[in-house]
C-alpha cells in the first residue's frame, strides 16, 4: 500500500466493540474483528514530514485486516484498545512510535 496513493487514503476509520473498520477514499472497505485478530504490527515507513509514516497494521486469522495511519483521528481510540490486549508489548510499541527506522514491529500476536 503506497502511503501517498489517493485510493489508500482513509475516508473513515471506526473502532468499536466488534473490531476495526476502515473505508478507503475509493469506497473499498477493510476490517478485522477483535475475535479474529491474530497480530498487530506497527509499520514505520520514513517519509517526508508531510506524509504519514507510521501505520497500525491489524491482521485477521483469515488473512484479512487493515492498516490504520497513526495520524487518523480514530488512532488514539485504537491504540487504547490495542494496549489492553493480553501480552501486548508496550516496550516495542514505544520503540516503534519513536523511531524513524524503516521497519515493522510486532507488538502483539494471538496465542
Amino acid at each position: 500500500m503506497a502511503p501517498d496513493s489517493s485510493s489508500a487514503q482513509s475516508r473513515s476509520v471506526s473502532v468499536d466493540d466488534s473490531g476495526v473498520r476502515r473505508v478507503l477514499a475509493d469506497g473499498t472497505e477493510e476490517s478485522v474483528t477483535w475475535s479474529d485478530l491474530s497480530a498487530v504490527v506497527v509499520r514505520v515507513i520514513p517519509e517526508s514530514p508531510w506524509q504519514e509514516d507510521v501505520f497500525l497494521m491489524l491482521a485477521g486469522s483469515d488473512g484479512t485486516g487493515t492498516a490504520v495511519p497513526s495520524g487518523d483521528p480514530a488512532a488514539d481510540a485504537l491504540i487504547e484498545r490495542l494496549q489492553t490486549l493480553p501480552g501486548f508489548d508496550h516496550d516495542t510499541f514505544v520503540e516503534a512510535m519513536t523511531t524513524d527506522a524503516d521497519q515493522a514491529y510486532v507488538v502483539w500476536r494471538a496465542n
